[in-house]
C-alpha cells in the first residue's frame, strides 16, 4: 500500500478526480476520516453519487484546503469528536451487557450503574 501510495502522491501529472483513498493521502488523513468529512460538509464529493457509489473528490479542491489551516482546524475539531462520541457509545454499550457483579472501567457493576 505504501508503495502505491508514494507512486499516486510523486506522479507528474495528478488526476482531476480522486477515490477516497486518494484525497486521503493527498489530505495525510486515513480513509476511514473521509466520510467523516463529507458527513460534516467539509468536504463534497463531485456530482450527487448515490450514497453507496463510489466517491470522487477534485484534486485542485483537495490542494486548497490542505493548506487552509481553518479548513484543517475545523477537520480535526469533527474527527475528534466523530470518535470521541463512538467510543463514548462504545462503553455505554459494553456497560449494559456485563453480568451482574462483572465491573466495567469504572469500577461500578452493572447493578451499581442502575
Amino acid at each position: 500500500m505504501d508503495q502505491e501510495r508514494e507512486k499516486f502522491l510523486n506522479l507528474r501529472e495528478k488526476p482531476a478526480r480522486v477515490t477516497v483513498e486518494e484525497a486521503a493521502w493527498i489530505l495525510r488523513c486515513a480513509a476511514h476520516d473521509i466520510p467523516i468529512l463529507v458527513s460534516n460538509g467539509l468536504l463534497k464529493p463531485l456530482g450527487h453519487p448515490a450514497d453507496n457509489a463510489t466517491k470522487f473528490f477534485a484534486y485542485d479542491t483537495l490542494q486548497e484546503l490542505k493548506h487552509d489551516i481553518k479548513w484543517l482546524a475545523r477537520v480535526t475539531d469533527a474527527v475528534s469528536e466523530h470518535w470521541k462520541f463512538k467510543n463514548a457509545r462504545k462503553s455505554e454499550n459494553a456497560g449494559q451487557f456485563s453480568a451482574p457483579g462483572e465491573s466495567d472501567r469504572s469500577g461500578k457493576s452493572a447493578m451499581q450503574r442502575a
